[in-house]
């Protein structure tokens, strides 16, 4: 080694998170944080619940808004609706989501839960929501409103 030059050691405790990012690449490495939890708490739940976490989510806002249509939800989530048809097809097969025809527009489907749905929708152990809970329960309401206001905005970016 040069005399003017410098070893970077990698150690559990000083490993490359300890090394300056800048402010782009920092947010992003934490938003990589939570998509990797968000993947993981997911297969999870897919083993102990028998539902992903994005099957959870529209199984949650399906239980909070019955009868909502597959467009609503679709605008609730940020998604296509083409987005969700595989997902919806999935739950409908498995009897926890029940596909019914609007009688004002036939084209339009309503979703409700059956029986099995709702009780998917009332578990709270385990599930990525109650890890969302606990970490929004330990933050200042400001701090989860401005955090939430970063996300919607860089969610806006990327769907332009």
């Amino acid at each position: 080694m040069d005399a003017g030059s410098t070893r970077i050691e990698h150690t559990d405790r000083e490993g490359p998170s300890r090394r300056p990012l800048g402010p782009v690449l920092s947010f992003m490495r934490a938003l990589w944080g939570v998509n990797h939890g968000l993947e993981s708490t997911s297969r999870r739940m897919k083993r102990s619940l028998g539902v992903t976490g994005p099957e959870r989510m529209v199984i949650r806002l399906v239980g909070r808004y019955p009868a909502i249509s597959a467009g609503e939800l679709a605008r609730i989530l940020r998604v296509h609706p083409s987005t969700l048809t595989g997902l919806l097809k999935r739950l409908s097969r498995r009897g926890l989501v029940l596909r019914t025809a609007d009688s004002s527009d036939a084209r339009r489907a309503l979703l409700t839960l059956t029986t099995k749905g709702a009780a998917v929708d009332k578990t709270r152990r385990g599930t990525v929501e109650a890890a969302v809970t606990a970490a929004l329960e330990s933050l200042p309401d400001r701090d989860v409103r401005v955090a939430q206001t970063v996300l919607d905005a860089i969610a806006a970016a990327m769907e332009r």
